[in-house]
């Protein structure tokens, strides 16, 4: 049985005329043969999920770095509430929830390590943005250069998460709202948790609006996107929640993202990263065998190595370089 075409089926009664459906999608750059059981969206989901970049995102930073405590947000549960929060989205909106999953699970495949700041560090020397490194994960640096081949919808709709420009399909458009609400919300609790704010601090403009807890925080803004969006060919807030969602934004800059009590380590991580750059930049033969034989400038070479690096490995790797070993006599 082509349980394929049944999905195909169920798209074709189901999905609204504007859902970007599994048999329309434009295909990998290396054809694959198809798959009896899943469609390919449902197949890019699944490369992501068992790749090694998206096991390194649990060791990556969110916002608190190295934080003592066991239920701060990491960069793999920020994406996994990014992909819940997407897919509620995509459900309600008749949209194809396995395309907008699997743009949610790989949307920040690129990060850093120590998240922003390592960001901020590599950007000092050369162009680096985590959307668009997302996108060279997927396609040249897993699974040893050779990429993951991504159909070209998953690819758009981590390319255009954030940044300029806008996704192909409304479901890459359902994750990039779907970031912002998750993580603009995560980082109030884990603010909240470390006492960089209060619960009572968040001015009463922003819980007139979208509610006085988390779950409530979220729910509206989930609402007001269906509401808005419903039955038209766009993804789109209302002017009051657009409006609202950007003011808390800047208030979440102001009172945390740049809180000299959450960022009180991210001066040394920036530091560190700096270094690691430029060692590997002069010590060329010491990269990785596969980041060394490739045609891409060194510098684009040594980004792509920082990328794939948790903070713990970067920890230990400018540990190595800087810290002098013991010796011992053999």
């Amino acid at each position: 049985m082509d349980y394929r075409s049944v999905v195909y089926e169920i798209q074709d009664k189901y999905l609204s005329p504007f859902a970007c459906k599994d048999k329309d999608t434009k295909g990998r750059e290396r054809p694959l043969e198809p798959c009896p059981l899943r469609t390919e969206f449902q197949r890019d989901r699944d490369r992501i999920i068992h790749s090694k970049s998206f096991r390194r995102l649990k060791h990556k930073t969110q916002v608190f770095l190295s934080p003592e405590g066991d239920h701060y947000r990491t960069r793999l549960t920020h994406t996994l509430e990014v992909s819940q929060i997407a897919r509620t989205i995509a459900r309600c909106l008749r949209l194809n929830e396995d395309l907008t999953e699997a743009i949610a699970l790989g949307h920040d495949l690129g990060h850093t390590p120590y998240g922003h700041a390592g960001e901020r560090a590599l950007n000092k020397f050369t162009h680096f943005a985590h959307n668009e490194q997302s996108l060279r994960m997927v396609e040249h640096i897993e699974n040893d250069g050779r990429g993951m081949n991504l159909t070209f919808e998953v690819r758009d709709g981590i390319l255009h998460h954030t940044g300029d420009g806008e996704s192909a399909t409304l479901e890459g458009k359902v994750v990039a709202y779907a970031d912002r609400i998750a993580y603009i919300n995560h980082d109030i609790d884990d603010a909240v948790r470390a006492g960089v704010i209060s619960a009572d601090s968040i001015p009463k403009r922003f819980t007139s609006i979208f509610g006085n807890s988390h779950s409530q925080r979220i729910s509206s803004m989930i609402s007001d996107i269906i509401s808005e969006s419903y039955g038209k060919n766009t993804v789109a807030q209302s002017s009051e929640f657009a409006c609202g969602t950007e003011e808390l934004r800047q208030y979440m800059f102001d009172n945390v993202y740049t809180s000299p009590l959450a960022k009180s380590e991210e001066k040394k991580a920036i530091k560190m990263i700096e270094y690691l750059y430029l060692y590997y930049c002069a010590h060329e033969s010491e990269l990785p065998q596969k980041f060394i034989y490739t045609s891409d400038k060194l510098e684009r070479r040594v980004c792509d190595f920082i990328s794939t690096m948790s903070d713990q490995y970067a920890v230990r790797l400018f540990e190595s370089i800087t810290v002098p070993q013991s010796w011992s006599k053999l």
